[in-house]
């Protein structure tokens, strides 16, 4: 290990200040109410997983749009025979995102799903990757988190293979540090 990658390996992984101006309203953006077509897309994507996934966490942010999204995401799973293993919230800041990345990994969920506001995610998304054995190819989210700077934001593949629903219905994908965005499916699925 050379000692700029030891150094990266310890530094904490919270986004600075700095980094926060520089995405100014991506950073201050509150998320948009879900849509009907949004919820039916996202279970759908989970529902199509090549991996047999039965048992998801939850992760939120606090604001009322990711509260009622995770709520409706949670009774549409529960009402296809899914268990919600935990639903977990953080705020939009905080001193460390330990506790809520511990809570979302711990039971080892074959999937996870989130609804939240862009930067509260992204500082939870590096803790993730830097302290648990997350992997954002098993996680599925709302359309507020598929903002194409949002994978800079949160930093150098933490994102990768992330994945989720527009509010038409459509999808997104983030590959690499850009995310694509496919329009809504027409005809039977």
């Amino acid at each position: 290990m050379n000692v700029r990658k030891g150094w990266r390996q310890r530094r904490s992984p919270l986004i600075s200040a700095l980094d926060q101006a520089a995405y100014g309203d991506l950073v201050a953006a509150a998320p948009a109410p879900h849509t009907g077509a949004e919820l039916a897309a996202l279970t759908a994507l989970l529902a199509r997983s090549r991996k047999q996934i039965g048992a998801v966490a939850v992760g939120r942010s606090r604001d009322a749009p990711s509260r009622a999204a995770a709520e409706a995401f949670t009774a549409a799973w529960e009402a296809r025979g899914g268990t919600v293993l935990a639903v977990v919230d953080w705020p939009e800041s905080a001193a460390s995102w330990l506790r809520p990345a511990v809570r979302l990994t711990e039971r080892a969920p074959d999937a996870w799903v989130v609804a939240a506001a862009p930067l509260g995610f992204a500082q939870l998304a590096r803790r993730l990757r830097h302290s648990t054995d997350w992997d954002p190819a098993r996680t599925y989210a709302f359309a507020a988190l598929g903002d194409p700077r949002l994978p800079d934001l949160a930093g150098d593949g933490t994102l990768h293979g992330l994945r989720g629903a527009t509010a038409d219905g459509g999808t997104w994908e983030v590959r690499h540090d850009e995310v694509a965005v496919l329009p809504p499916a027409t005809g039977p699925r």
